[in-house]
């Protein structure tokens, strides 16, 4: 899975490189073989955006992208998206992706992040519950809900904000809903987020697993 995101992360325009920070060894093992580049961490990091820290600290380009290795259908051009509003705002710390939600199981599972813009699309808040709030009905595919986004975990950092942005305490909404982003927006920072039409599974379930293997099937066979 690693090497599928590995892969089509490469492939988006304006990339300079790809590295994989990891604090484990298999997955070191796995990158190596296939010809990627891989950077250990120390093995202590609480989170993601710490370990992507570490690793930022030794580069000298303008934006990192933070792409998770559960994204195998990832496509190039999610992070090109992500990217953009970092380079047309000067003063934009962190850009990320979201999609309509179409189907209400989807609005209903606390797995799928949903997220909430403003007018400019940034976001006003992230959460594992159903929100915004409709009170005249369920999301269906035929009746899709305007202002319900899912959230992509996929992030464009300016590299010189990671570690200020890691260095940050832990807060109260963020421990709630054990969602990082939210730290950002609890210290006065904005997201902004990009819609994107572009459906990409997150590998969190042994049942996504077993759907992003069908889908690949498929596409080899094609």
């Amino acid at each position: 899975m690693i090497e599928h995101v590995y892969r089509r992360a490469a492939e988006a325009r304006g990339v300079g490189q790809v590295i994989v920070a990891t604090d484990d060894q298999r997955i070191a093992d796995a990158v190596t073989a296939f010809g990627g580049t891989v950077r250990m961490t120390r093995a202590d990091h609480r989170t993601g955006t710490d370990r992507l820290a570490e690793v930022a600290a030794t580069l000298t380009c303008d934006v990192v992208v933070n792409v998770q290795g559960d994204l195998p259908l990832l496509d190039p051009g999610m992070v090109e998206s992500a990217v953009a509003p970092l380079l047309a705002d000067s003063s934009l710390q962190i850009g990320t992706l979201c999609t309509p939600i179409l189907d209400d199981a989807d609005y209903q599972n606390p797995n799928v992040v949903k997220v909430v813009r403003d007018a400019r699309g940034d976001a006003l808040y992230f959460s594992r519950a159903s929100i915004p709030f409709f009170r005249t009905g369920l999301i269906t595919d035929a009746t899709p809900a305007t202002g319900a986004f899912k959230h992509i975990g996929l992030y464009a950092y300016r590299r010189t904000f990671v570690p200020m942005f890691a260095a940050l305490p832990p807060t109260p909404l963020e421990i709630a809903e054990s969602l990082e982003q939210l730290r950002a927006l609890e210290h006065g920072y904005r997201i902004h987020t990009v819609v994107t039409h572009v459906e990409s599974i997150e590998v969190d379930t042994p049942e996504d697993l077993e759907r992003v293997r069908r889908l690949v099937a498929v596409g080899a066979r094609t």
